[in-house]
């Protein structure tokens, strides 16, 4: 495997950094303090066909792999973490489905829209019971005459404000152990749905994490999403692929810690000189450094596995749990860097330290990653 990005990955790199740390990185503070999305960003974001990435061409994206995804969500994470999980969610979690499990007529319905990001997607899989134990999900749908009859209530959907269309996970087969979910397309706003909870979080505050709560929703007989009695497989398939984007994201924040320790530590004096050249401080930024550099190579391996169709499960586990641990300690070294000041949110220490830790808990915990390995090598 070849390690180096090709000079189209390299572009786009390039272009995404320069973009990103001039349009996104600006005003990412003012957002985590709002605890809002700016729609001018979702604009730009738009402009710059973020959300097609891995869409074809035909459907009127850039016809590029997880790699290039990977690529596109670090560049906007270093930024700021909650635009990152926007791209992430987008296109792991909604867009991967459709054009792995979707007909013709579904993907040409919802892929070229989703391409432009006219319509934002997103996932609707946990429940207050269900978590990382996806099979136990109680939201029920029911096949009737004129279509599912959806009900129940999902939490923690990442994109839930904004979204236009949701993969949804429900119980179709109730009184089948192995096939009782199924996967459905839900265009939003639907009659029946209704915008729940919008969740107050410790940190990625402009990332939406919403509840949806479906009472006698109906949506057409050709909402299936794949087979019937096979959401799981569309589940943990598409949640192989999400853990890609979210190690990139905890990739982009570990970036940015030692980005900013670096040059804190340049400008600190203390004792009669700049902080960096104590030993102790070193030590923190070349464990940092270290860390970056191996979650990056996981991550492109595990992409690089994905777009050229080799299992990537265990791939996709290991460098999610890497980057995403790697994420943590760097957040913590750079609030240690930055001392006092780093506990002050007139420093974007906090604010990173506070978006690192959501990395080791969703697209399955850290606990759940490490027993998906542990299976894999058994």
């Amino acid at each position: 495997m070849d390690y180096e990005l090709d000079d189209d990955h390299r572009m786009l790199q390039e272009q995404v950094r320069a973009f990103a740390s001039k349009e996104v990185a600006t005003g990412a503070a003012q957002r985590d303090r709002d605890a809002q999305m700016c729609d001018d960003l979702l604009q730009q974001l738009r402009d710059m066909g973020l959300f097609g990435i891995t869409i074809p061409e035909a459907y009127g994206g850039a016809g590029m792999g997880s790699l290039a995804a990977s690529v596109v969500v670090e560049e906007v994470s270093k930024a700021c973490a909650g635009t990152g999980v926007l791209l992430s969610a987008h296109g792991s979690l909604c867009v991967d489905p459709i054009m792995t499990f979707g007909t013709d007529e579904q993907k040409q319905k919802y892929l070229p829209d989703l391409a432009t990001g006219k319509t934002i997607g997103c996932l609707s899989l946990t429940e207050p019971g269900s978590g990382s134990d996806a099979g136990a999900a109680t939201c029920a749908a029911e096949l009737k005459d004129d279509g599912w009859h959806i009900n129940g209530t999902k939490i923690f959907v990442t994109n839930g404000k904004e979204a236009g269309v949701s993969v949804l996970l429900a119980v179709t087969e109730p009184e089948s152990p192995k096939r009782r979910l199924s996967a459905l397309i839900v265009d939003l706003p639907t009659p029946g749905l209704r915008l729940g909870k919008l969740e107050k979080k410790l940190g990625i505050r402009c990332s939406s994490t919403a509840e949806f709560v479906f009472e006698d929703c109906v949506v057409p007989k050709t909402a299936l999403l794949g087979e019937r009695g096979r959401g799981l497989r569309v589940a943990l398939t598409t949640l192989n692929g999400g853990r890609i984007g979210i190690a990139s994201q905890a990739l982009g924040i570990a970036q940015a810690c030692l980005y900013e320790s670096v040059k804190y530590a340049k400008t600190r004096v203390q004792f009669g000189q700049p902080i960096g050249r104590f030993q102790a401080i070193q030590n923190k930024l070349a464990d940092m450094a270290v860390g970056v550099e191996a979650s990056r190579v996981l991550i492109h391996r595990a992409a690089w596995f994905k777009d050229n169709g080799v299992d990537y499960t265990q791939a996709a586990a290991m460098a999610k749990l890497f980057a995403s641990e790697t994420c943590s300690k760097a957040a913590n070294h750079a609030v240690q860097v930055f001392g006092g000041y780093g506990y002050c949110n007139d420093y974007p220490a906090e604010r990173l330290f506070r978006d690192a830790k959501i990395t080791e808990l969703y697209e399955g915990t850290s606990e759940i990653h490490r027993l998906v390995i542990g299976r894999s090598l058994l």
